[in-house]
């Protein structure tokens, strides 16, 4: 019996063990292997040297990083707004116990199925100025109309936005769906009785309650920017020139096509820390939340 005893409680231990050594070995290993390297001078293979932060500010002297950081910030701006947005319109517009709403759900929720590389070659054939949107609105007769973004420098990333709004938007529009089904039924009683309009009632009331569920979509949808790079290399590859590089390419053509992996590390380093800034602390926010709620 105390064998079996001691069996019993080791098991889940063990089960778990597969799991943490992936952790330990393919996460935390890497992480730290990376930022070694970033703190030497390898170029195609690693190399055993320290040379500081030199990689570093290499990095921040950069233009194409530069330009790279810029560009993800205007892409992760506009694409969580726009996905929050377009969203929470769509949840909203489901919550309203629409006919065929099983039906919409999948189709809304579809895109995000598909892989970012399927999504930026479909946008890439979309947005093409001689097959695309601009062709078929000149052949119905506007002659003269033009939108020629993915070839033009100062709007390209605007492009990769609206790939990328297509296809994550549905998942939000999913999680804060889940959201409002919850939201108590009472509530939207007693507005009616009060003859409160729904969209202030969505405004002032269920915004709010959902707060947790925007949480969560944010860190999403940040994290997915931060990493964006599939759409990137299909739709466009960083081009014209360098217009719509961002560092997840960057790194990626330094690690691979030029061969200056110490380079690439830092970036990578640089991306994991920004990652970092936003989650940690949301992540200690909840568990501090968490922890006082079970105290009570």
């Amino acid at each position: 019996m105390k064998m079996l005893s001691i069996f019993r409680r080791v098991t889940p231990w063990a089960a778990l063990l597969p799991m943490a050594l992936t952790v330990l070995l393919g996460y935390l290993g890497t992480v730290l292997w990376s930022l070694r390297v970033s703190l030497s001078s390898a170029r195609t293979f690693p190399k055993d040297d320290f040379v500081g932060l030199a990689q570093y500010e290499r990095l921040f002297g950069n233009e194409r990083w530069l330009l790279s950081l810029n560009n993800l910030a205007v892409y992760g701006l506009l694409f969580i707004v726009a996905c929050m947005v377009i969203g929470f319109l769509l949840a909203v517009f489901i919550d309203q116990k629409v006919k065929g709403e099983g039906l919409l759900r999948t189709i809304f929720l579809y895109p995000y199925a598909m892989s970012f590389v399927a999504t930026g070659l479909v946008w890439q054939w979309v947005l093409n100025p001689t097959d695309g949107i601009q062709q078929a609105v000149r052949q119905m007769g506007f002659a003269d109309f033009s939108f020629d973004w993915i070839i033009d420098q100062d709007k390209v990333i605007y492009t990769v936005v609206i790939a990328s709004v297509w296809q994550a938007s549905g998942l939000v529009m999913a999680l804060l769906l889940a959201g409002l089904r919850g939201i108590d039924e009472d509530i939207w009683k007693a507005a009616r009785i009060d003859g409160i309009k729904p969209w202030r009632v969505y405004l002032f009331i269920v915004l709010p309650m959902l707060g947790a569920s925007f949480a969560t979509v944010f860190v999403l949808l940040f994290t997915a920017a931060v990493k964006v790079f599939d759409a990137v290399a299909a739709m466009t590859q960083g081009g014209p020139g360098t217009a719509s590089d961002v560092p997840a390419k960057f790194i990626m053509d330094h690690l691979f096509g030029r061969a200056n992996i110490a380079l690439a590390s830092a970036g990578a380093v640089v991306l994991l820390l920004t990652v970092l800034a936003l989650v940690a602390p949301f992540f200690y926010a909840r568990s501090r939340k968490t922890g006082q709620g079970g105290h009570a």
